[in-house]
């Protein structure tokens, strides 16, 4: 059961004071509506956030709300995740560690908190090729690494799966404690939308990435082919917002094609709409709540089950508080 205003106001006040020395008590924020820092445009508010703008801050904000036992979520972008309408009980770190370093061997570290379409800009300009596969898509480099980011590439033929694991050296971790890890690429768990990241309670404060010499007008086709495919297949988060894929991919039939073959392409709960663009996307309209989108899911995973035997399974994240009703 939640707590009510005036005993969540108290908690956060304690637990304000206990990581203000730490953190600054001048960089955290209370009572801070989550919905603008999300893809979905939901979200309740955030009892304390702070922005972690380095590495460094990053690892000592999570390490002092863990030390003082408050909970403790880090949030890159936003995508993939839905946060409840009565937001987080806790501390939200919002990842802005966005350093990234060239070097003149193809290695390139990025900070968890870049994003990336900015490391893709700055790879590509750098003529070092690898990257420009995901193109278009909504990440941090953090988020990158938390699901194996993929995209159907290379364009144009669409002949394979690329992940970003192909071109992951190295990822450094605060595993526990204040302690850091460096990790290789092949001991982090790696498969389709997973790594060794979930479930972990481990989290990625920078990764290296070993890419390859390529050609300006080759990688710059690449780009330009992935997002007009990816256009004319998925929703504008510009005006629709969506957490992308809402369900877990199902080998050889497909989420999607399931829920358009049970005809809910364009069916709608509040502001809460599955897309006529693809079934396997939800967007809000506007107003749409997390009840809404909720609501939504279950719906669709009925009549998925009803008609075709087949359980859908989220693959978007449930962050923070939900109405009960929900």
């Amino acid at each position: 059961m939640s707590l009510s205003p005036s005993n969540r106001s108290s908690r956060a006040a304690t637990w304000a004071a206990a990581l203000g020395p730490i953190l600054g008590a001048d960089r955290l924020r209370r009572d801070v509506p989550l919905a603008p820092y999300t893809t979905f445009r939901i979200g309740g508010p955030a009892d304390l956030l702070y922005d972690a703008t380095t590495a460094e801050e990053l690892a000592t904000a999570v390490t002092a709300a863990r030390r003082a036992e408050i909970p403790v979520f880090v949030l890159g972008l936003g995508a993939n995740i839905l946060i409840g309408d009565l937001g987080f009980r806790g501390l939200v770190v919002r990842n802005t560690a966005k350093a990234i370093t060239i070097g003149a061997d193809g290695r390139v570290r990025a900070e968890s908190g870049a994003t990336v379409a900015e490391l893709i800009r700055r790879t590509v300009a750098a003529g070092w090729s690898g990257l420009e596969h995901y193109v278009g898509i909504p990440s941090t480099v953090g988020g990158a690494v938390w699901q194996n980011l993929h995209f159907l590439s290379p364009a144009p033929e669409r002949a394979r799966t690329m992940f970003i694991a192909e071109v992951v050296e190295t990822v450094e971790l605060l595993v526990s404690g204040d302690r850091v890890q460096t990790v290789r690429g092949d001991e982090m768990g790696f498969g389709y939308d997973v790594s060794r990241l979930h479930g972990s309670g481990e989290i990625a404060l920078a990764v290296t990435f070993a890419l390859t010499k390529g050609d300006h007008v080759e990688m710059h086709r690449v780009m330009q082919e992935n997002l007009s495919w990816r256009g004319s297949r998925h929703p504008w988060l510009e005006h629709h917002p969506s957490a992308g894929s809402i369900f877990k991919k199902i080998e050889g039939v497909g989420a999607g094609r399931l829920i358009d073959q049970c005809g809910l392409k364009g069916f709608r709960i509040g502001d809460a709409q599955i897309s006529h663009i693809h079934a396997n996307i939800m967007v809000n309209l506007g107003a749409a709540t997390a009840a809404d989108v909720r609501k939504l899911i279950r719906h669709a995973q009925q009549a998925v089950a009803e008609r075709f035997d087949q359980m859908l399974e989220p693959e978007i994240g449930f962050i923070g508080e939900f109405a009960e009703a929900s």
